[in-house]
């Protein structure tokens, strides 16, 4: 899969208190998640190098993408697709530097003007806009709104920019339809899945959401 037709992304962590891991990734991608991120501070890098073995082999299994957290070293090594980044973490310049050409590199956006830096940022390939509601995921951040969402809508489309961009913070089953309509067409969630009692009919309830890519959503209907 490639990121321009990669809606439904998903950030979990390494569900060491369950255990099921690879049951768990494998559930999420077939009801429809199209990326996954692991992104769990409390590993080591040994330990997250061989749990994104199991996270690389489920994701070529079902023809996906996978991605490494804030670690650019560790998402080298590893081999990932995708990479992201924090606006206080690595630098999008040095990241490339390590990550080459064909690694995907996304950004966390958090403002109109992170948005617009982002928009005309070299060695970025995507980024994300939020917190949209506050999340224990990201402690101290405070929740942006959907007004961000719809500026961040308004300003592609005024630009004309084809940069993939996703709505994150908060999004589940019962308000991903007001982040559609504020103009999001991809969406970043993590305990509407991870927390979810069947993964992969949570990912489907979701999908479904989603405008295909491509196709006017929310403030421009």
């Amino acid at each position: 899969m490639d990121l321009g037709h990669a809606q439904l992304y998903l950030c979990t962590d390494a569900r060491s208190g369950r255990g099921d891991l690879a049951e768990f990734l494998d559930a999420a991608f077939a009801g429809g998640v199209d990326i996954i991120q692991l992104r769990d501070k409390t590993l080591e890098a040994a330990e997250e190098l061989e749990l994104l073995t199991v996270l690389r082999e489920v994701a070529e299994r079902h023809g996906k993408l996978w991605a490494v957290n804030d670690r650019a070293d560790v998402a080298a090594v590893a081999g990932a697709p995708v990479f992201h980044v924090g606006q206080t973490d690595l630098p999008l310049a040095h990241a490339r530097r390590l990550l080459g050409t064909d690694t995907v590199i996304g950004l966390s956006s958090h403002s109109p003007e992170q948005i617009d830096n982002a928009l005309t940022a070299t060695s970025l390939d995507y980024f994300c806009v939020g917190p949209i509601w506050a999340t224990p995921t990201k402690p101290g951040r405070a929740a942006v709104g959907s007004q961000l969402i719809r500026y961040a809508a308004e300003r592609v489309s005024a630009t004309g920019a084809t940069l993939p961009w996703y709505a994150i913070g908060g999004i589940d089953h019962g308000n991903i339809e007001q982040v559609v309509d504020a103009g999001a067409t991809r969406v970043v969630v993590v305990r509407a899945i991870t927390e979810a009692d069947d993964p992969a009919e949570a990912a489907t309830r979701l999908r479904a959401c989603l405008p295909a890519v491509g196709q006017t959503a929310g403030v421009f209907s």
